[in-house]
């Protein structure tokens, strides 16, 4: 394959040898909690995120005698989860940026693919607690959120709480970056942090984009090398749908 990026190649090979275009090793364990309605333990490589599902019955204020649901997220990362030890944020009193960012971008791809109407006045909640960071974690919580809220709402439909699954696609989320000119697709920590650009997709199973949040660390790129990054990206989160789909038929 020819990377067209616009940047000087240079001769760069992954530490841990895959291809630009090969994801890290990925699994999803799905009904990982005992009580919550769905959940799933996510391995994107060493980074692992334990992602749970909870319905609750009640509606969002706003969204009170409307008829529609809500789904919304929360992010955190245990102290251990770095190399550094990481103080709690439940100890500074609220949320930090970083983590509202990440919770938000997380609520907002899983209610991409979810019928709110169908739903009913009902909320509910994916938490996603990062066990092991190695970057990609917000990626990882969206593809593993999927599986976890996907497993509440057949749990809703089996128990006839709701008519219909109000699941309309798949979601799941990947990074894609540029080391030396040359676009990489799943980038861990060590790559992470010396990337010329970084970039995080989400995108439904059919194809169609949900989020892209794309920076220059350093020197801008140019538009030959954003597309080939979606090209990377669009196909890695090809296979990631595949998966989704292969542990949801088990």
């Amino acid at each position: 394959m020819i990377w067209n990026t616009g940047a000087e190649m240079k001769p760069y090979k992954r530490p841990d040898s895959r291809a630009p275009d090969q994801l890290r090793a990925v699994r999803m364990r799905r009904n990982y909690l005992d009580h919550a309605e769905g959940s799933c333990l996510v391995e994107f490589g060493r980074t692992r995120v334990l992602c749970a599902a909870s319905v609750e019955d009640r509606p969002q204020p706003w969204l009170k005698g409307t008829g529609r649901g809500w789904v919304t997220a929360e992010y955190s990362m245990l102290p251990r989860a770095t190399r550094d030890r990481t103080q709690r944020e439940v100890n500074r009193g609220r949320p930090g940026g970083r983590t509202h960012e990440i919770q938000r971008l997380i609520g907002r791809s899983l209610r991409s693919v979810v019928n709110l109407k169908a739903l009913g006045e009902r909320t509910v909640t994916v938490d996603c607690d990062c066990i092991v960071a190695d970057a990609g974690t917000r990626t990882a919580s969206i593809t593993g959120g999927f599986i976890a809220l996907y497993d509440a709402m057949r749990h809703m439909q089996e128990q006839m709480i709701i008519d219909e699954l109000p699941i309309t696609d798949h979601v799941a989320a990947v990074s894609v970056g540029i080391i030396n000119g040359l676009p990489c697709l799943d980038l861990d920590f060590d790559e992470d942090s010396r990337a010329e650009v970084d970039m995080n997709v989400v995108m439904t199973g059919s194809g169609e984009f949900v989020e892209v949040q794309g920076t220059a660390e350093g020197k801008p790129f140019s538009r030959p090398a954003l597309d080939e990054m979606l090209v990377v990206a669009t196909a890695g989160i090809s296979e990631l749908v595949t998966l989704q789909k292969a542990v949801l038929d088990e």
